[in-house]
Formats: structure tokens, C-alpha cells, sequence
């Protein structure tokens, strides 16, 4: 059930992908998502060298033997990243999918094609689609605009932009942003796409490495309860609506500079707040689809329950509405 190219060329068992998500993608959430049929992905930055990143993979090929992957996200930054390093590393420990977001990829493509790694690029509108196919990326995985983090500043929806990006490329698409559930899955499936990428939802699992405040407020927020900041820097971000969101907000529509806005955009604020659960004083990526979170599973119930859902769509609702 649910064969689509997105599997097949993985060889995974379902197709759904847990995201790259700062701080939190790491080893003990993403083996449990491939131990239980999905893709895992850890995130090479939530590690401040290469070599702390080469331990993390040993600690997920540990807890799994099933595939998994590695987060790279290109982004400007005040301290450099050594990238070609954490490259060297995801090869050197022979990680077979990268998911690059961000910049362009370009430069390292060649890299990852001698050493037959799948790549998966994050993209928020066609136009980037097309590039990342031209420049030899094996899938798309498109953000709509509900999407938890960067969702790029053309403010389309995953309902348009999805079969938009089937429509343009030749290469498969995967769906991300606002995706949570069964009901889900189908309708991506529906629109083109030969997977779903999750993220916010994968958060509110019991083996997601935040605090349990952090879960209790996903279970309680709405879908109205995320808000977009950092617009005025042309770098949007959707994220929880709390004090500091709100504060941040109120700044850049009184034209605070970047300068003035820096202290409160570290992402180490970020890694307080999932440590110590104080979700006040910091921003925290979340999608819309935080309103389709009504409890806290274990990743393994959460896959089993996702694929259910879908297959129960498809062989009832589906057929009974086609006659």
C-alpha cells in the first residue's frame, strides 16, 4: 500500500519523511521514525563541529539499522561554516540521502553524485524547484507557506504549490508544510507528490527531544497560533506566537534595523527554550499544522496511525464517493 517512487527509490516502507528541525532532529527521534517505516533525518548544524556530527550518526546507526538521513542547510550566518567538512563526514560515515535547504547546493553537487547520495531539496516556490532539477537534485521537497520555519516570501499554499511544482519538474515532489495526518498524506498524494515531509508533528511525539512543556503547548495551540516574523529582513519565519515573537514583531513594524533585531534572532535562544521549556524568550519554528496535534504519541504509533488513517480514506470514503 502506498507504492510511490519516493519508496521505491529509498526503499523505505511508508512515504513519509521526519524534516530537518534545528536542535531537535537528532538521534533518538530520527531512528524512530525509520525503525518504523519512515525516513529519519538528522540535522548536521544542530552540531557546532563535523566531529560531533560523525558521533551522532554512529549513535543513530546504533539505535537503527534501517536508512536515515542528514539535514544540510546552506544559510549565511555571522560565524562561517566549514561545510565541506560536515560533507566529508556525511560521506566518510556513508549517509546515502542529504536533505540540503537554503542556498543553492550547486557547488557541492558533484560531491554528493560520485559518492551515489540521494538528494532532497527544500524549495518554497517553483522557480527554486527548477533549479535544484536542473542542477541535478534527485527530489524536490516543497514548503508551502504553512510550513514551520522559512516558508520564502511568495505566501503560496502546499494546496496550489504542489501540483504547481508537478506541473513544472520532471523530478518527484515531496509535500511539506501543513501535512500531520492520514488525511494528509492522501491529499498529497492526490496533488502529485510521492511523499509528505513532517516536521512540528514529529515534535509533539514521546520520543522528540524537547521539553515536555514545549509538547503540552503544541497540544493546546490552534492553528491560529503561529504568527510570521523576521519579514522585514526578507528572511520569513513562522513560529509559535509568544511574548518574544510578539515583541520581535512590534520592533520591525516601528523599522528596527537588523542590527537591533540580531540579539533576538540567536537560535541558542531556541536551544534554552527545548531544554528548559521557558518558551517565552525565544522564537520556535512551528507550522499551522499544530492544530491537527491532539496528543502525544510515540513515533511509532503516530506512523501506524497516519497510515491507517490513509488507507481507511482510500478503500472507503474514496470508494464509496467513486462510483
Amino acid at each position: 500500500m502506498f507504492k510511490t517512487e519516493l519508496t521505491e527509490r529509498l526503499n523505505i516502507q511508508y512515504p513519509i519523511i521526519q524534516g530537518g528541525m534545528m536542535w531537535i532532529s537528532k538521534a533518538e527521534l530520527a531512528s524512530c521514525v525509520s525503525n518504523a517505516g519512515g525516513l529519519g533525518i538528522i540535522t548536521a548544524l544542530t552540531f557546532d563541529t563535523p566531529e560531533k556530527l560523525a558521533n551522532e550518526i554512529d549513535k543513530t546507526k546504533n539505535l537503527t539499522d534501517k536508512l536515515f538521513g542528514v539535514n544540510l542547510t546552506f544559510l549565511p550566518t555571522l560565524k562561517p561554516v566549514n561545510y565541506d567538512a560536515y560533507i566529508d563526514v556525511i560521506i566518510d560515515k556513508g549517509i546515502k540521502v542529504i536533505e540540503t535547504a537554503g542556498r543553492n547546493p550547486e557547488r557541492y553537487m558533484q560531491k554528493f553524485k560520485d559518492n551515489k547520495i540521494t538528494v532532497i531539496h527544500k524549495c518554497t516556490s517553483v522557480r527554486h524547484a527548477l533549479k535544484a532539477e536542473k542542477i541535478g537534485c534527485d527530489f524536490v521537497s516543497i514548503d508551502g507557506f504553512e510550513c514551520a520555519g522559512h516558508p520564502g516570501e511568495n505566501d503560496v499554499t502546499s494546496l496550489i504549490l504542489i501540483p504547481r511544482a508537478k506541473d513544472e519538474l520532471k523530478i518527484p515532489v515531496i509535500a511539506s508544510g501543513g501535512f500531520a495526518d492520514g488525511r494528509g498524506l492522501v491529499a498529497a498524494l492526490a496533488l502529485g507528490a510521492e511523499g509528505i515531509n513532517l516536521g512540528t508533528r514529529f515534535v509533539g511525539t514521546v520520543e522528540a527531544p524537547a521539553h515536555e512543556n514545549i509538547k503540552k503547548r503544541l497540544l493546546e495551540a490552534k492553528e491560529t497560533d503561529t504568527m510570521l516574523v523576521e519579514r522585514s529582513l526578507k528572511n520569513t519565519i513562522r513560529v509559535l506566537r509568544n511574548p518574544h515573537a510578539e515583541k520581535i514583531f512590534e520592533m520591525e513594524q516601528n523599522g528596527a534595523t537588523l542590527q537591533e533585531l540580531a540579539p533576538l534572532l540567536s537560535g541558542l535562544r531556541g536551544l534554552k527554550a527545548i531544554r528548559t521549556g521557558d518558551m517565552d524568550d525565544a522564537l520556535f519554528a512551528c507550522g499551522q499544522s499544530v492544530g491537527l496535534i491532539y496528543d502525544i504519541p510515540t513515533v511509532e504509533d503516530l506512523i501506524t496511525k497516519i497510515v491507517n488513517e490513509a488507507k481507511q480514506i482510500v478503500e472507503q470514503r474514496l470508494k464509496n464517493i467513486v462510483s
